[in-house]
């Protein structure tokens, strides 16, 4: 990405926060933080999963209440009793998990709260005319504000969570890793977006784990730790990674992925031959050996995840094959019982029970096992979940806890440590590290690369072409539903892979 010069930002600090403390029970979230946003900057705000970037911006953001410290917004103290107080003082928030109405329309969901009304009746055709000035202010005019908000593509529900913050006539906007479900076009816009907010002097604070982001987009940088800022107002742009990870994570990590290794030639484990779903992914072939890691690589709306949910028989295939070990797999069922699992993207909604401990969760998949006459040996489900805790580094390690209460990226190495339990032989992993931080990350990879070194395959998809590239030892490169490309993942670099998966970079001719 093209970094621009530089903004002159306005010095007025529109936010300050002043050792503010928020405590759960058993839990100091925030312990003594300090940030100062100021009107018309772009600040960043980094941390690992666990840091109390959440709980700091829901505070902001009314759904949560300061135990001590002070808050001042535009000069005065701050402390908004709900989420609409927040709002209407000004300040907007736009979650990682988007809180729209899918079944309202664009302009609904924009006023909705506050909306425009008149002898209690809903003024329908002004709220779809100011929905298309706002709209049009985003540069996305062409989008009728009549439009169910069901229809839209990801990127296109994140501009109406915008247009939402600008008819609240919002002067901080938060967003809450806004580019996690985006593709490379669509991040772009994101950041055309936020440059003409910044410039009509509204401030973005903006949370992501990507350091490539922070250093396009950000002005400076906040850092917390463990509920606590250990740096602070650090500029964007020329701070050093290092120096930024160890603030983080408190050390330095200087190889994030684990070295690569050389692989013995076996008979393929995972072998699909002509897969094809309509409207998805066309005649797709690809092999998995034990011990391999494959990873796809795409832009999002590939057929990615559509191909990995097939595989895995969550979703029936038009044609083609799939066969595990040789054994035919034709649905979900037949899939796990023969040794296969699966990681999927949305974990939350798709492979956790939220308010259940983190025992039950990790011995879903292998339920039967802890069956005796009739009744379930609890007491055995937690001594096998607390094993695999202990060999994933999962914190805190208290296998009665609600899965709910866990950071990003140990609820993945719940998902994962669901399959360790059972007898896996090959683990479909989609978008592994999505919203998790550096040092989480390292820590999956390590896990993963551990699977294989014991002879698991291992088929992953991720939207971020260093991952895909530093953690298989194979590629495939898929773009609009077809494989366009396989390589050794040392004989193919991230410039070339990007150049296949944008639209029409592939030469006619050129082999796949």
């Amino acid at each position: 990405m093209t970094i621009p010069a530089p903004r002159e930002s306005s010095e007025d600090v529109v936010l300050r926060l002043t050792d503010v403390v928020k405590t759960f029970p058993g839990v100091r979230a925030l312990d003594g933080v300090q940030l100062e946003v100021r009107a018309g900057e772009v600040h960043c705000l980094l941390g690992q999963n666990g840091a109390g970037k959440s709980t700091l911006i829901k505070t902001l953001a009314g759904v949560h209440h300061a135990d001590g410290g002070e808050i001042t917004w535009l000069g005065e103290p701050f402390a908004p009793a709900t989420p609409q107080a927040a709002m209407r003082a000004g300040i907007a928030t736009i979650y990682q998990e988007l809180d729209l109405v899918d079944d309202l329309s664009i302009a609904e969901n924009a006023f909705l709260g506050h909306e425009q009304t008149r002898f209690g009746f809903t003024k329908r055709r002004s709220t779809a005319s100011r929905t298309k000035e706002i709209l049009t202010r985003l540069g996305h005019g062409e989008i009728p504000p009549r439009q169910a908000v069901r229809s839209l593509p990801a990127a296109g529900k994140q501009i109406v969570s915008m247009a939402r913050a600008l008819s609240h006539d919002a002067k901080l906007i938060v967003m809450d890793e806004p580019s996690a479900v985006l593709a490379h076009d669509e991040v772009e816009n994101l950041f055309r977006i936020i440059r003409e907010l910044t410039a009509e002097n509204i401030a973005v604070i903006y949370i992501s784990h990507r350091l490539e982001e922070i250093r396009e987009i950000g002005d400076r940088v906040t850092v917390l730790k463990d509920g606590r800022t250990t740096a602070a107002n650090l500029p964007a742009r020329t701070t050093p990674t290092r120096d930024l990870v160890s603030k983080m994570t408190g050390r330095t990590i200087e190889y994030v992925f684990p070295p690569r290794r050389t692989l013995e030639e076996k008979p393929p484990l995972l072998v699909v031959d002509g897969l094809t779903r309509e409207h998805e992914f066309a005649d797709v072939s690809l092999t998995v050996a034990p011990g391999e890691i494959v990873g796809i690589a795409g832009l999002v709306g590939s057929g990615r995840s559509e191909l990995l949910e097939t595989i895995f028989g969550a979703r029936r295939p038009d044609s083609g094959t799939i066969t595990l070990d040789g054994k035919r797999i034709r649905s979900l069922g037949t899939a796990v019982r023969k040794g296969m699992g699966m990681a999927p993207e949305e974990r939350k909604s798709q492979a956790l029970l939220l308010d259940e401990p983190i025992y039950k969760n990790m011995t879903l998949s292998s339920f039967s096992g802890f069956a005796r006459a009739g009744f379930t040996d609890a007491a055995g489900e937690r001594k096998a979940a607390e094993r695999t805790a202990d060999q994933l580094e999962l914190r805190p390690r208290d296998v009665m806890r609600p899965v709910r209460t866990l950071s990003g990226g140990n609820q993945q190495k719940v998902v994962v440590g669901r399959w360790l339990l059972g007898d896996t032989r090959l683990l479909l992993l989609d978008e592994p590290t999505r919203g998790v931080d550096v040092g989480a990350r390292a820590e999956l990879y390590q896990v993963i690369q551990g699977l294989a070194e014991n002879g698991v395959g291992v088929l992953l998809v991720s939207s971020e072409v260093p991952e895909v590239l530093g953690l298989s030892d194979r590629v495939l490169v898929m773009r609009e539903g077809r494989m366009i490309r396989e390589a050794p993942a040392d004989q193919i670099d991230e410039d070339t892979v990007l150049d296949l998966v944008m639209a029409g970079s592939l030469m006619e001719g050129e082999p796949a």
